[in-house]
Formats: structure tokens, sequence, C-alpha cells
């Protein structure tokens, strides 16, 4: 027999419906100002999240490289500086020192992936946290997309896009696939973006 899931089905996608009518547009819209004007000073971006903000970062970094000409990386490509970094000096600090070792400075924007925001208070996602303070310090813009209340990252950033909360038991898988949303929304936007995606770009030029 078949089993049947369609009442969870139906109801996650309503709270997908939910949450894209109720994201703060104006919020998207400040973010890629602040990216244009990273990408006019010849600035860089740095992409950083723990857990499913690292596998975003990663493929985020290739997106703002490839389709907006923004010089962009993520500490978290290179695993071997990441644990070693780790096992020397502690993970709360393995995303400010790499920085440090990058050089960050004014023209530079942090971009953080994260649900809940990291909280100084309650010592959680401090490796953020500490990023974020460097980034104050030498004056880099910071861009959150994040969950819940936002967090330290909701406190400290320039611009922050908080994904809302429509069930309290479904915030990280939403939050994670919003994130994703909202940078595949700066990069495709057609005033932002260097180049289309390649199969946008190949519309209209095959053969039926």
């Amino acid at each position: 027999m078949i089993a049947m899931y369609h009442d969870y089905i139906n109801s996650y996608l309503d709270e997908v419906g939910e949450i894209a009518k109720k994201l703060d547009r104006e919020e998207i819209n400040q973010a890629i100002n602040v990216l244009k004007d990273v990408r006019d000073k010849k600035g860089r971006l740095f992409i950083l999240g723990v857990g499913g903000g690292a596998g975003h970062a990663s493929h985020a970094v290739n997106d703002f490289r490839k389709l907006t000409g923004i010089e962009a990386y993520t500490p978290v490509d290179n695993v071997s500086e990441l644990t070693a970094r780790t096992n020397d000096d502690g993970f709360h600090t393995i995303f400010s020192n790499w920085l440090l070792g990058s050089n960050l400075r004014a023209n530079d924007a942090l971009l953080i992936f994260s649900v809940g925001g990291g909280n100084a208070e309650k010592n959680i996602s401090m490796n953020l946290v500490e990023a974020m303070r460097l980034a104050k310090e030498v004056g880099a813009k910071i861009i959150g997309v994040v969950g819940r209340d936002g967090g330290h990252t909701k406190k400290m950033a320039d611009v922050c896009v908080l994904v809302p909360v429509v069930n309290p038991e479904n915030v990280t898988p939403h939050t994670e696939a919003f994130q994703a949303v909202v940078w595949h929304i700066i990069v495709s936007h057609p005033k932002f973006r260097a180049q289309k995606g390649k199969w946008e770009s190949t519309q209209g030029t095959h053969k039926k």
C-alpha cells in the first residue's frame, strides 16, 4: 500500500507561498545597492555560513563571480585551512582569522547565511559573530539573509533580509531554502547581473 503524505506536502508548500509574499522587497533592493557599490569600488565579497549556510556559500560564490562580476570568496572552500584553524586557534575564530589573512578592508562586504544569525550571549555561531565584529572594525559592509529573529546578524548588518517565520517547526528548511531564493534574485536581476546564465542565454537560439 502506498503511503499518503499529501497533508504535509500541501501545508509546506502553502508556507512557502506565504513566506514569498511576506519577504521584505526593500531589504533585497538595498542588498543589491550595497553589492553594486562593492563591485563599483573593486571590493570583494566574502560569503560565510556554517552547516547548510556553508554549502550555500560555495554555490553563491560561483554565481556572484560568474553572473555579476564581483570578486567573491568563501573560506569554506578550503577544508585544509578551515580545519587547521579550528585545530590551532579554535572554531570561533575560523572566519575572522581567515578574513584577517585576506586583508579585509572597507571596500569589501560580508554576506552571512545563517538560520539564527548567531548569538554572542548564548555562544552560538561565534565564528560568524567574530567575523562581523572584524567587519565593523575595518568598515566593511555586512549583508545577512537569516531566519528567526535575525540574532546578532540582524543587529550588526547594514542590510538584513529576514525570512519570515510562518511555522516554528519548519524554521530551518524554510530559511535555508529562501536564502537560495534571495541570492538568486540578486544575481539574476537584469539591472545588476553582468551576464545571463547559460540556459537563459540560449533561449530563442535553439531549433524546435
